[in-house]
């Protein structure tokens, strides 16, 4: 199995504090994380960082300058006491398509549903993702995602930092494997605690997050 995934879109790393989280990349990979945008109505903003290819860290936390939203937050950054991997994209040459096929397979990754955020130079990106309540809990099954005619957020002129390795832990790794088959995904697990881990190439040598 490869170190990394075919067609991953990027990783989610949410924080409860997001300029803490910034500075902390920054500090443990000497590469400073770029300004993404604000998910209007949403309460959060993200910074990004290219993993080389067609591929990105996507670093997500409440954005200061929204009022609280009326819902919580993306990927449980409200729930959070720490930063933290919570999940993984990808995407597949045919997004509709894809979802079909998982169904078939007995897995429903959620409804497809557009999002959009603005970038700070004003251009407004959009794109659709599977997203809802069937979505495997832990995260560790990806969501799917595609960009349309956007232009992908890693072929904006992101800093690099080389992805080297993904993997991930679960209670029951046998659980997940049919349901990652579903997506199309593969992805590295053991048997622990529900985790998901990356390791990039840095300046400073590799650093690992989970």
């Amino acid at each position: 199995m490869n170190a990394i995934p075919a067609h991953l879109d990027h990783l989610v790393l949410a924080t409860p504090d997001l300029a803490a989280t910034v500075a902390d990349f920054t500090r443990r990979t000497g590469v400073p994380p770029a300004p993404g945008g604000a998910h209007v109505g949403l309460g959060t903003r993200n910074f990004l960082v290219s993993l080389g290819g067609s591929s990105y860290l996507e670093i997500i936390g409440p954005d200061p300058e929204q009022a609280e939203p009326d819902g919580p937050r993306p990927f449980t950054v409200d729930e959070l006491a720490a930063a933290r991997t919570v999940t993984w994209a990808v995407s597949p040459p045919d997004l509709d398509a894809a979802v079909m096929s998982a169904r078939a397979r007995g897995y429903d990754p959620g409804d497809i549903r557009p999002m959009s955020r603005r970038r700070p130079d004003g251009t407004l990106l959009r794109w659709r993702l599977t997203d809802g309540d069937t979505q495997h809990p832990s995260g560790l099954v990806p969501f799917l995602i595609d960009w349309g005619s956007a232009v992908h957020p890693s072929a904006s002129g992101l800093p690099v930092t080389p992805l080297l390795r993904l993997s991930a832990s679960a209670p029951d790794p046998a659980e997940l494997r049919p349901l990652l088959t579903a997506v199309g995904a593969e992805l590295p697990l053991t048997e622990g605690p529900v985790a998901l881990t990356f390791t990039v190439d840095t300046p400073r040598g590799p650093v690992t997050f989970s």
